[in-house]
């Protein structure tokens, strides 16, 4: 497959499962002392970028009610629809986050949970780089990455009627990006899910 293949196969696979993958009423589950951490992290009313902000619950949904100015993108037109439902005072885009063009030093902090592995590998770092010339320095980059590498398609996910596709590096790949970027690692952790598990980082835009 093509990269804009790849980018396809994953907008039509959320826009597909996109309650399969999380309900209306969803609760903020694993997310929530992330989220809680992040809030302690921000000055009050930030400005957050969630990238890959799926129908804004958790995340956007956490952060709007903590008081912070939300700006959501996802590659999905449903999950577009229902994030500006579901937390009326974000602002939400639907655009392929790797050919975002955004103000340098325009927030706060960025959120990258479980997205940047549905992003065709090649475009990976240099979007890492833009995220870090988004923050303004001290910003806080939140993001979970591949654990180890693996790129591949899974038919009828989530038991649901369309498959999905995946492109991620290992840990250490992923550290090398980040710190490549301008970014300081202050964490790192591992979040198991099944007989696997994704990385978690913490890193922070450097002061100049």
């Amino acid at each position: 497959m093509g990269s804009n293949d790849e980018r396809d196969l994953v907008r039509r696979g959320y826009n597909a499962l996109s309650y399969h993958y999380r309900s209306d009423d969803a609760d903020d589950g694993q997310y929530a002392p992330w989220l809680a951490d992040l809030h302690r992290r921000l000055p009050a009313s930030a400005a957050v970028l969630d990238l890959g902000c799926g129908c804004g619950l958790p995340v956007a949904r956490f952060l709007a009610d903590a008081g912070h100015h939300i700006t959501g993108v996802d590659i999905s037109d449903v999950q577009i629809e229902r994030a500006r439902r579901l937390v009326p005072t974000g602002t939400f885009l639907r655009a392929d986050a790797t050919r975002l063009d955004l103000p340098p030093a325009s927030f706060d902090a960025v959120v990258c949970l479980y997205a940047l592995i549905h992003m065709p590998l090649a475009d990976q770092p240099r979007l890492i780089k833009r995220i870090a010339t988004w923050l303004r320095p001290g910003g806080w980059l939140l993001t979970t990455v591949g654990n180890s590498a693996w790129t591949g398609t899974e038919d009828n996910w989530l038991d649901g009627p369309a498959a999905m596709w995946w492109s991620h590096a290992d840990a250490l790949t992923y550290r090398s990006w980040l710190q490549q970027g301008g970014l300081t690692i202050v964490a790192e952790d591992f979040v198991p899910e099944g007989t696997s598990g994704h990385a978690l980082f913490w890193a922070q835009r450097r002061r100049s």
